[in-house]
């Protein structure tokens, strides 16, 4: 399997991550971003969107870093990672959706304006990044992990940008439920540290 990568991606974190923690191998294809080379062909015709990650296993290509955790999970990871059972996988999508929007929206938006100079509206993340963090701490001062009271690929993809939040600007040590959460992701075995 091939994933085409950018080190200091957190959505390619993400999938580096959960391989890690799963024990799959993948042949990472660092990409030149700073020449566009996720824009144009090959890359491109893997993904219109022109995006990182894409995953490519034989003949399958995925895009989307939460698309790609839940290929992983079903075909290489395990029922450890990814239930057999509707009410477990919903569990954990509502998670990916998580971070594919609140999360999105503003720990990782805040960061790509202050690391990387993109063009978005760095208050209005910074702004959301308080209600984020406390909807996550208030479930996890009640729960150790965010679905199936277990490690998931729901933790895999909301980690990265909570984990990388501090280089946007965003404070994480209000959050002492999210504190021992990340701690525990960086106890588990196989883990691997951020960018």
């Amino acid at each position: 399997m091939k994933l085409y990568d950018l080190e200091a991606s957190g959505n390619c974190y993400k999938v580096r991550l959960f391989a890690a923690l799963a024990n799959i191998e993948l042949e990472k294809i660092p990409v030149d971003f700073l020449s566009g080379a996720h824009k144009q062909p090959p890359l491109s015709d893997m993904n219109p969107l022109g995006q990182l990650p894409v995953l490519e296993d034989g003949a399958q290509v995925f895009r989307d870093s939460q698309a790609i955790l839940v290929y992983l999970a079903g075909a290489y990871g395990g029922l450890a990672w990814w239930p057999a059972h509707p009410q477990g996988q919903a569990e954990i999508v509502q998670w990916l959706s998580f971070a594919a929007n609140e999360v999105q929206h503003s720990l990782c938006a805040a960061r790509l304006v202050q690391k990387f100079g993109y063009d978005l509206d760095q208050s209005a993340a910074l702004a959301k990044a308080p209600a984020v963090l406390a909807l996550l701490d208030a479930h996890l001062q009640r729960h150790d992990w965010l679905a199936l009271g277990r490690p998931t690929i729901a933790d895999c993809a909301v980690y990265p940008y909570v984990v990388l939040a501090p280089e946007g600007g965003v404070e994480l040590e209000p959050y002492s439920h999210v504190a021992r959460w990340m701690k525990r992701m960086e106890e588990l075995p196989g883990f691997l540290p951020k960018p």
